[in-house]
C-alpha cells in the first residue's frame, strides 16, 4: 500500500479536479468562503479512510495540494471548513464527504442516509441544526482517472442541420427490452453502438441520436421511499462522469466504443445536459458536494433571505451561472465530453436559467457568450429547452444565433390542427414554414426552430390519438403530475380498442402528424418508439417508470401496424433527402421567384387560388395547401405542394400552376400506395378526410430558374 507524506505539497491552482501528471496527482477544487479543505484517500478494499490531509494552498479562491507517487485509479473526497451559518447561505459541515465537481469517475453507490444532511433531519430548528455524523459510510467515492482511448480515425459526422433528423432516446429505455444477436449487454451505452440500434436508425432516415441525460445522477429521496426512481436522469450529481447504471462493465470506453460506431455509421451523438440545478435539492437537501463546499457561490440565494435557494428550476435549486467559476465548471465540463467522449451536440434543458442574470433572462448573458465563441463548443449542435417555471421563464425564440431551440408551438399546433381544432389553419402555416416569426431576425435559419410531436416529456404519438386525458396513477402523484392539458384525442374510445373503424381513424391522424412534423421546414425530432406506435398506457409523465412503461417494446415493430408505420416514417426522411424544398436552408417569404412568376412559397385555398383572409379567418376550414420551389444544383428547381385536410370528408382540391407534369408522392391515408404520375390533364385531386397529400411539379416550357437571392 502507498505510504503517504506527513502533508500535500503545493501543487498548482490549475487546471481544477484531480489530474495525474506521471509521478504524483494535483488537486485543485474552488471556494470562495471555505476556511480549509481537507482531502481525503480511501481503501479501494474496504472503502476505509486512510489519509487525511489539508490541501495546503490557496490561490484566487482555488485550493490546490500535490501527492506525489499517487496514480489513476486512487479514491478521494473533500471535507470542507467553515462557517455553518444558514442565515448567510454558509452550511459548511466537515462531517460530509463532498464529491469532487470535476470529478471524472465514481467508485461506488450514493446510499441515501440520513447522515448526507449538514443538519439534524427531525430536529425542531430544521436545517438551522448540525449534523455531526460523518457521511462517508454512505457516499461514493471519487476516482482520479487518466483517460486514454484509441480513437484512431474517428470523424464526427458533422451532419448539415439542414440535413439533420434527430431522434431523441433514453439509453436504458431503447434497447432494454431489445435482444442482441451480439455480446453487447441491452440497456447500456454498448447497445447504443449494437449493429441492430445502427441499422434501425439508418432505416428511418436518423441522422442524430439526442440522448436523456448520461452524466451521473442520483434519485430523489421521495421517489426511492416510493419504490421508484428518476429514469429520466434530470437530476445530476456529477457532471464530468458517464452514469455507471447504463455501464455493462464500468468502463467508460464503453460509450466512447458507441459512440465511435455510430460516427462510423454517419449517426451524430447529441447529450441533453443539465446545468440549471443539481440534486441537492433546496437548503433542506442533502450535502454531497457544491452545497457543501461553497452553497452560497454555486446556487442562487434569495437576496435579503439567504438561508433560502432560488428555485427557478422546479428542483429546489438553480446553479449561479452568474458566478465565473460556476460558469468554468459548465463549460469544462461542456469541453470535456466534446474532446473525451466525442460528443457531437448538447441539449441544453431549462435553458433559460443558463441566461438568466440577477435581473432577469439576457441573450447576452455571459454564459451565452462565453460557449458561442469558444473554439470547440461553438462547432458543436447547441439546442437549447427556451423554457423554465422561473419569472419569464417561456424564452423560445429569444436565444442567440448558434442556438437551435426546441418548439412547443410546433407541438402543440399539430396536435390542434389534426384534432379539427378551429383555427388553426394560420399558426400551422407559420410552424410549417419553419415559425420565422419567432426566429427569422440576426441571420438565423430554418433549422433553428427544432420540430418536435412528442418527446420524453408527455404522450407518445400513440397516446396522443388514443387518450383525452393522462393516466398517471403509477407514478404515486394521485394522477395529479403531468401536463394536464396535452391537445389529444382518443377519436371514440379511451384507451385500447379492438374497433377497426377507431383504429383506422387513429393510425390515418398519426401518420398524417408525423408527414407534417417531417415534410415542415425547421429540424423534425423523432421521440424513439413513436416509429412503431409505441405506448406509454396514457402515462405522460413518465419520469420515474424504470420499467416496462418507458421500455420501448420492439415487439410492436413486428406487427403489421408497427411495421407499416416504420416503414411510413423511412419513406418520409427519404422524400425529405430527396427535396431542397422541404427542408429549405432560408427562410421562405414569398418574395424570391425561383421561377417567373412563382414564389419560393404560397398557401392555396381548395380552388387553387393564393389564401385570403377569409380562408385564414374561416373557423371552419381545416383544408391548407402549400406550393414551395427551391433552387437546385444546375439551375432546376425543386418544387412540392402539400395539402392538409383536417375534417372529417374528403375535399376536392385544383392543383395551383404552373403547368407540368405532377407526381403524387404521398398519400398519409394510403402509406403504401407508390408514387404515381398524374394523368397531365387532370386539375383537381381529392383530399382524403384526416390526410396529407404531397406532390411535386416538374413545370413546362423554356422557364428557366432566376438566381437564389
Amino acid at each position: 500500500m502507498m505510504r503517504f507524506p506527513s502533508s500535500l505539497s503545493p501543487g498548482l491552482p490549475a487546471p481544477l479536479g484531480a489530474h495525474w501528471d506521471g509521478l504524483g496527482v494535483n488537486f485543485a477544487v474552488f471556494s470562495a468562503n471555505a476556511q480549509q479543505i481537507d482531502l481525503c484517500v480511501f481503501d479501494p478494499r474496504d472503502r476505509r479512510e486512510i489519509m487525511r490531509r489539508p490541501l495546503p494552498e490557496y490561490t484566487d479562491e482555488i485550493w490546490h495540494g500535490y501527492l506525489p507517487d499517487a496514480e489513476p485509479g486512487l479514491l478521494y473526497g473533500f471535507r470542507a471548513f467553515g462557517p455553518y451559518d444558514p442565515g448567510n447561505g454558509h452550511r459548511f459541515n466537515p462531517h460530509k464527504l463532498l464529491l469532487d465537481p470535476y470529478a471524472r469517475g465514481l467508485s461506488g453507490r450514493l446510499s441515501q442516509s440520513d447522515t448526507q444532511f449538514g443538519y439534524r433531519l427531525h430536529s425542531p430548528r430544521a436545517d438551522l441544526s448540525f449534523d455531526r455524523r460523518d457521511s462517508a459510510p454512505s457516499m461514493p467515492r471519487c476516482v482520479v482517472v487518466h483517460d486514454n482511448y484509441e480513437w484512431e480515425d474517428d470523424v464526427c459526422p458533422c451532419v448539415p442541420w439542414d440535413e439533420t433528423v434527430i431522434m431523441e432516446a433514453h439509453v436504458r429505455g431503447l434497447t432494454m427490452r431489445r435482444t442482441l444477436a451480439g455480446q453487447a449487454r441491452s440497456g447500456t451505452f454498448q447497445a447504443l453502438g449494437a449493429p441492430e440500434t445502427i441499422e434501425h436508425l439508418r432505416r428511418i432516415g436518423v441522422t442524430t441520436l439526442e440522448l436523456l441525460p448520461i452524466q451521473y445522477c442520483a434519485p430523489e429521496r421521495g421517489l426511492t421511499e416510493r419504490g421508484l426512481t428518476n429514469y429520466w436522469g434530470y437530476n445530476t450529481l456529477a457532471f464530468f462522469v458517464p452514469h455507471t447504471g447504463y455501464m455493462a462493465n464500468g468502463s467508460h470506453h464503453e460509450l466512447r466504443g458507441a459512440i465511435r460506431r455510430l460516427h462510423r455509421a454517419g449517426i451524430e451523438v447529441v447529450m441533453d445536459v443539465v446545468y440549471n440545478h443539481t440534486c441537492e435539492g433546496s437548503e433542506q437537501g442533502p450535502t454531497l458536494s457544491y452545497r457543501g463546499l461553497d452553497n452560497a457561490t454555486y446556487y442562487r440565494l434569495v437576496p435579503g433571505n439567504e438561508r433560502h435557494l432560488i428555485n427557478d428550476t422546479g428542483c429546489g435549486n438553480t446553479l449561479n451561472l452568474s458566478h465565473p467559476r460556476v460558469t468554468q465548471m459548465v463549460l469544462d465540463s461542456l469541453r470535456y465530453w466534446a474532446d473525451s467522449f466525442h460528443i457531437d451536440g448538447f441539449r441544453f434543458d431549462l435553458a433559460p436559467v443558463l441566461g438568466r442574470e440577477p435581473y432577469g433572462f439576457d441573450q447576452g448573458a455571459g454564459f451565452f457568450d462565453a460557449i458561442i465563441q469558444d473554439p470547440l463548443l461553438s462547432r458543436r449542435k447547441l439546442i437549447a429547452e427556451p423554457w423554465d417555471p422561473g419569472p419569464g421563464g417561456y424564452q423560445f425564440g429569444n436565444f442567440p444565433p448558434g442556438f437551435a431551440e426546441w418548439n412547443d408551438r410546433f407541438r402543440d399546433t399539430a396536435r390542434r390542427f389534426w384534432r379539427g381544432d378551429a383555427m388553426q389553419q394560420g399558426e400551422m402555416a407559420t410552424r410549417i414554414a419553419g415559425s420565422g416569426d419567432l426566429l427569422d431576425r440576426r441571420g438565423r435559419r430554418p433549422w433553428s426552430s427544432i420540430n418536435l410531436l412528442t418527446a420524453h416529456d408527455g404522450f407518445t404519438l400513440e397516446d396522443v390519438v388514443s387518450y383525452a386525458t393522462r393516466h398517471n396513477e403509477a407514478n404515486g402523484e394521485n394522477g395529479q403530475d403531468g401536463h394536464a392539458e396535452n391537445y389529444s384525442s382518443n377519436w371514440g374510445v379511451e384507451g385500447p380498442t379492438d374497433d377497426p373503424a377507431i383504429l383506422a381513424l387513429r393510425g390515418c391522424v398519426q401518420r398524417a402528424m408525423m408527414a407534417t412534423l417531417m415534410l415542415s421546414h425547421g429540424t423534425p425530432m423523432l421521440l424513439a418508439g413513436d416509429e412503431f406506435n409505441q405506448t406509454q398506457h396514457g402515462n405522460n409523465n413518465a419520469y420515474c417508470q424504470d420499467n416496462a412503461i418507458s421500455w420501448l417494446d420492439w415487439s410492436l415493430a413486428e406487427t403489421p401496424e408497427g411495421q407499416v408505420m416504420t416503414a411510413f416514417v423511412a419513406r418520409l426522411a427519404a422524400l425529405r433527402r430527396a427535396h431542397p424544398s422541404l427542408r429549405a436552408g432560408r427562410y421562405m417569404h414569398g418574395r424570391h421567384r425561383p421561377l417567373p412568376d412563382v414564389p419560393d412559397i404560397g398557401w392555396f385555398r381548395r380552388d387553387g387560388t393564393p389564401m385570403g383572409m377569409e380562408q385564414w379567418n374561416d373557423d371552419a376550414f381545416h383544408l391548407l395547401g402549400v406550393r414551395r420551389a427551391s433552387n437546385v444544383a444546375g439551375d432546376g428547381v425543386d418544387m412540392t405542394y402539400m395539402l392538409l385536410n383536417a375534417g372529417g370528408e374528403p375535399v376536392t382540391a385544383v392543383l395551383p400552376g404552373p403547368p407540368g407534369q405532377w407526381t403524387l408522392l404521398l398519400d398519409t391515408t394510403r402509406p403504401d400506395y407508390p408514387q404515381t404520375p398524374l394523368d397531365e390533364a387532370a386539375c383537381d385531386i381529392v383530399v382524403p378526410a384526416h390526410g396529407l397529400l404531397l406532390l411535386s411539379i416538374v413545370p413546362h416550357g423554356p422557364a428557366q430558374a432566376e438566381p437564389a437571392a
